[in-house]
């Protein structure tokens, strides 16, 4: 398909801690001696849980996930689901886009049955998901333009003033995403058929499924 690429509506959640705090759990210390590193952290810090959507011609998001009195609350398949019918169906009717393609990773409160055939009704054969009918294949979390692009972005700005309170850094998020103009998303969504051939050309793997679409 022509512009395939240029079609699909990718999504993701990402937490954003009042601390600052980024989650290092990938990263490695080599010595030769026992470093003896200690981090000190909140036992509950203070955050913030946002999610978007984006492709080539523009977002929808961000949402957070609050509940009726206005606390933060995480995601489960009922709070999915109900941004999902409230938020984001009519936000997207709102940009009069026709026949986008839906991704979304695999987690249990995005695939649970309600959840998929929730989409399926909205988009029929075009979801792309675990227990969809395109599978996204797993592990491939990086492979999305949110995780590759938006979060890096929009956490490298969000802090910059040192945000004291939720309220804060909520007003931060909502001002830096706003000011993400289509053009840029023009060159994250090319990017990401590069990152494509190099899974290809690199792992010598199956392609996904997603990759005979284009």
């Amino acid at each position: 398909m022509v512009d395939f690429h240029k079609r699909i509506l990718f999504s993701d959640e990402a937490h954003f801690w009042l601390n600052g705090y980024v989650n290092k759990q990938n990263c490695r210390i080599w010595s030769e001696a026992n470093p003896q590193v200690y981090v000190e952290t909140p036992l509950h810090p203070e955050k913030l849980t946002v999610r978007c959507a984006l492709w080539a011609g523009g977002m929808i998001g961000p949402y957070l996930f609050k509940n009726n009195e206005g606390h933060n609350v995480t995601v489960n398949g009922d709070r999915y689901r109900a941004i999902i019918t409230n938020f984001f169906i009519p936000e997207l009717n709102n940009h009069d886009v026709q026949e986008l393609w839906f991704q979304q990773d695999g987690a249990t409160c995005h695939t649970a049955r309600a959840t998929i055939d929730l989409f399926k009704d909205t988009f029929g054969d075009r979801l792309i998901s675990r227990f969809g009918p395109v599978n996204w294949p797993p592990r491939f979390c990086d492979l999305t333009p949110l995780d590759y692009f938006l979060w890096g972005y929009v956490k490298s700005l969000v802090y910059a003033d040192k945000p004291q309170t939720l309220d804060h850094l909520e007003d931060n998020i909502r001002r830096v995403i706003a000011y993400i103009r289509p053009q840029m998303l023009e060159k994250v969504i090319e990017n990401w058929t590069s990152r494509l051939d190099y899974i290809r050309g690199s792992r010598g793997s199956p392609t996904p499924e997603i990759m005979f679409k284009m």
